[in-house]
């Protein structure tokens, strides 16, 4: 069980050693020596489950593009600085810990959205039946388990306690643990932690094993919204631009597919997928999966949605200096589904 940490200024420390790493960071996947551009791309994956890049892939949405798996990744923040440092070509993470590395001056470039919540797909916060916490104050001094610190759950946590009424002391007082997604549900059962945080089809299979049952989703606090993007380096875009226009437009369509498909279409390519790459997974969550929850389509990037956590980060005094722009972190220009383009 980890101890409490303080992930925000971990993260900004952390991140001006990523900074000068990127600078001298071998190229890997990047352009050839012959100015060709990159059609390998290296990435992180889930277990048992499915990324809209591997989808993509599968689909033949990618062209020329191929994937080159170097591992699994438990959270977003581990994935973009793979990416920051050169050791992967692309990563995803929540957009406010993409503003974290972007204040710092990381050289790197959100380009797709990739998940987000709505009424089907969302990250809730759940506690055992018998469990007292019903409301924002019950979690003082209590365990709150999620899959990284500094990320999408710590901020929506924040947020709904906040609006809650609780004090900034009194949020300190709430213990945030860092867990693997697959063993979240087993800490909660095992009263190791007080809340879990659980998503997607994660989610969907602990909420159908019973016992436990919801005090808030980030859909019921935010709405529908996109809530994290992949970046690629700067350095790579700027060598490799049809490489990540091939890529971004092959997850905007793998997006739609999915979104169009029923579902049960969606499933059975998924569950197809994790047998032929042969990484002696479990493929029982995929049978969960109900959607994306990428609210634009084709996996545009809307402003509010680096916007809203720039807010956020300032208003906590998570952000040093000049706040950054939403438009200097993100670009739309290599979707062809902006301004309601096709594919």
């Amino acid at each position: 069980m980890s101890p409490p940490r303080r992930p925000v200024l971990r993260t900004l420390a952390a991140v001006a050693a990523l900074v000068v790493l990127t600078a001298t960071a071998g190229c890997g996947g990047d352009a050839a020596a012959d100015g060709a551009q990159a059609n390998e791309l290296r990435y992180q994956g889930s277990v048992g489950q499915v990324t809209l890049p591997e989808l993509a892939a599968d689909l033949g949405y990618l062209g020329d593009v191929k994937l080159t798996w170097i591992g699994n990744v438990t959270g977003g923040p581990q994935d973009i600085q793979a990416t920051a440092t050169g050791q992967s070509d692309f990563g995803g993470a929540f957009n406010g810990a993409i503003v974290k590395l972007a204040a710092a001056n990381a050289p790197i470039t959100a380009v797709v959205s990739y998940y987000g919540s709505d009424a089907q797909t969302f990250q809730g916060y759940y506690v055992l039946d018998e469990s007292p916490v019903r409301s924002p104050r019950d979690l003082i001094g209590r365990k709150v388990g999620m899959n990284t610190l500094g990320a999408h759950a710590e901020a929506v946590l924040k947020t709904w306690l906040a609006r809650g009424g609780l004090t900034a002391a009194e949020i300190k007082q709430v213990e945030l643990v860092a867990l693997p997604p697959v063993n979240t549900e087993q800490s909660l059962r095992q009263r190791q932690i007080d809340v879990a945080v659980l998503g997607g089809v994660i989610r969907d299979k602990a909420v159908a094993s019973g016992g436990i049952r919801t005090i808030f989703t980030d859909y019921e606090l935010l709405g529908a919204f996109s809530g994290g993007t992949y970046v690629f380096r700067d350095d790579f875009i700027k060598r490799n631009p049809e490489t990540v226009k091939a890529f971004v437009t092959g997850v905007g369509k793998a997006i739609e597919w999915a979104r169009t498909q029923p579902r049960e279409t969606v499933v059975a390519r998924m569950r197809d997928i994790i047998g032929k790459r042969g990484r002696n997974e479990d493929p029982s969550l995929v049978a969960y999966w109900k959607s994306s929850g990428v609210a634009g389509r084709g996996g545009v990037i809307g402003e509010q949605e680096f916007g809203t956590w720039i807010d956020w980060l300032a208003a906590e005094g998570e952000l040093r200096g000049d706040r950054p722009k939403p438009g200097d972190i993100y670009t739309n220009r290599f979707n062809p589904f902006v301004d309601g383009g096709n594919a």
